[in-house]
């Protein structure tokens, strides 16, 4: 059996940033620090940062007064910051750069009294906290083409935006739909996709021409990580998303010669090297190839407080 390595995966600058600003956190302020959300979207990170010392709350009125709480990569809206301010809360705002970005391009588009429409899944961290920069009913939310046809016709300038998850190839399916509907709509050319979602993307497609089987790791409630498996099927490709090594099973790979792996941006790169090592052990992997379709250097600074 062979195995392709997609590369760019796993962790992007974001996720580091986050996770390494819980761990600062406790370090810098003792435990419990209190965490509002999965501080990203995958289990074992979660779950290591649970036993130096996190907490994980969905709401705040779970942080006794005056705590330390870290906000996720996802970001969140003004009430929450609001709320914590009453509470007296330490705040450290572990929101992604790029996620930040976003809610700074709302906040201008809201203030030229545009009509904003946001392209996401409805109920995602990072959706909520973009929607929950501004009062309820000032931005749109769409996830299809179809959607597109049932916004309103619109006289006041418009613009869009959307999360930094999303597959490119249905975004830009969308974004024309936009276009056409209304053609002087203000956005980004190819939305607000993040680099490295854009990234991973990419390297799945020039692994799915070699494969028979796609493993993705990353968790269920990981919507990078679902694209990447969705993309895999498009490509015509078996795709199977993991979360790690346990879930594999020998009938998985029944008359597959070659199987291809990859990672969501919130998954440890352990979780990728364990599965290579079951495939070793089970199946005597002959082959190994690491195929990289881009070098990520991106870096994100700590906030002062942290570093």
């Amino acid at each position: 059996m062979k195995c392709f390595l997609a590369k760019p995966r796993g962790f992007c600058a974001g996720v580091e940033r986050a996770i390494l600003m819980v761990e600062k956190s406790i370090e810098k302020f003792g435990k419990p620090v209190y965490v509002r959300h999965e501080i990203v979207h995958n289990r074992f990170v979660v779950d290591n940062l649970r036993k130096i010392g996190a907490i994980f709350i969905e709401e705040l009125p779970e942080v006794p007064e005056g705590s330390v709480v870290v906000f996720s990569a996802h970001g969140v809206g003004k009430k929450i910051y609001e709320e914590a301010e009453r509470m007296q809360l330490k705040v450290i705002d572990a929101t992604c750069p790029i996620v930040e970005s976003v809610h700074k391009s709302v906040i201008k588009y809201a203030n030229s009294d545009c009509f904003i429409i946001l392209i996401g899944h409805q109920g995602h961290a990072e959706i909520d906290g973009t929607i929950g920069q501004l009062p309820p009913g000032r931005i749109h939310l769409i996830n299809s083409v179809e959607d597109v046809q049932n916004l309103p016709a619109c006289q006041k300038d418009v613009a869009y935006l959307t999360q930094t998850t999303l597959s490119t190839e249905e975004t830009a399916d969308i974004i024309f739909a936009l276009k056409e509907k209304y053609p002087h709509i203000q956005g980004s050319k190819t939305g607000n996709v993040c680099y490295a979602t854009t990234n991973r993307q990419n390297a799945i497609r020039s692994i799915c021409k070699k494969v028979e089987l796609l493993l993705v790791v990353g968790s269920q409630n990981s919507s990078n990580s679902n694209r990447l498996r969705e993309l895999g099927e498009a490509q015509g490709v078996k795709s199977i998303l993991i979360d790690s090594v346990e879930d594999l099973g020998k009938d998985m790979f029944a008359s597959i010669s070659s199987v291809g792996i990859s990672s969501g941006a919130s998954a440890p790169e352990h979780l990728v090297l364990e599965i290579i090592e079951w495939l070793k052990e089970h199946f005597g992997l002959e082959e190994i190839i690491e195929v990289q379709t881009a070098e990520e250097t991106t870096k994100f600074s700590l906030p002062p407080e942290l570093d």
